[in-house]
């Protein structure tokens, strides 16, 4: 079995099971119905406690800013093919109590939505909806990306207009914000990845680079530490 015939069955979500996010700081982004994440996993592995299990190791709660409160769940996610896997690491939030124009607002769901949260951040490390995370895919067509015909010439990656595209731009914030950055903190480390590469900070190639998260995260470990050494 190749390193990626797991990832490649599990990382494109059908259309029904994604939503556009109307709203807050994620607006624009792509929401994953997480009933589909648990029935990609049992066609994949089998039924759940016997093909894939999970443990919820840690939950616990936060005090945010102007009275808001914080829910965090950690759980490990396991596989068998074969053999039961190591554990599969998650960290996933949701809000306990959370500031709206009539008042402080408690959830009595926060821990499960937590816990939801943490087993999706567990799955992306098997490819499951990898598409999303990485702007390939938008529920009706790859971005980017258009699929070869059999016996069709592959032709060079290219965008007719040479930018990056909405979706892409929404998954480079939503990664900086993942990890505390505000959008200035990400235009300026797109600007310094384009400037590395000698390309324009909006040409479509930049979301090569910096995309997915891992690669993002890598990148911007070398930006910081360029600012450290005082380059």
């Amino acid at each position: 079995m190749s390193n990626l015939e797991i990832w490649k069955k599990l990382n494109q979500p059908p259309k029904s099971a994604l939503k556009q996010i109307g709203g807050g700081r994620l607006k624009g982004m792509t929401d994953i119905n997480p009933q589909w994440r648990y029935k990609a996993m049992t066609e994949q592995f089998g039924v759940c406690g016997f093909g894939w299990k999970y443990e919820i190791l840690k939950t616990w709660s936060e005090q945010g800013a102007a009275g808001v409160v914080l829910s965090f769940a950690k759980v490990a996610l396991y596989v068998k093919n074969g053999e039961w896997s190591e554990p599969i690491h998650g960290i996933g939030g949701s809000t306990m109590v959370a500031k709206e124009t009539a008042g402080l607002y408690s959830s009595d769901e926060c821990y499960k939505m937590a816990v939801t949260d943490a087993l999706s951040v567990a799955m992306k490390m098997l490819g499951v909806a990898s598409d999303i995370y990485e702007g390939l895919w938008d529920g009706s067509k790859y971005i980017d990306a258009p699929l070869e015909k059999p016996g069709e010439k592959k032709q060079p990656e290219k965008k007719s207009d040479g930018k990056i595209s909405i979706k892409q731009w929404n998954y480079m914030k939503k990664c900086g914000v993942d990890i505390g950055l505000t959008e200035m903190d990400v235009v300026q480390f797109i600007k310094w990845v384009a400037e590395q590469n000698n390309i324009e900070p909006k040409h479509w190639k930049i979301a090569k680079l910096i995309l997915p998260e891992n690669n993002f995260q890598t990148e911007y470990a070398k930006y910081t530490q360029r600012e450290t050494e005082g380059v």
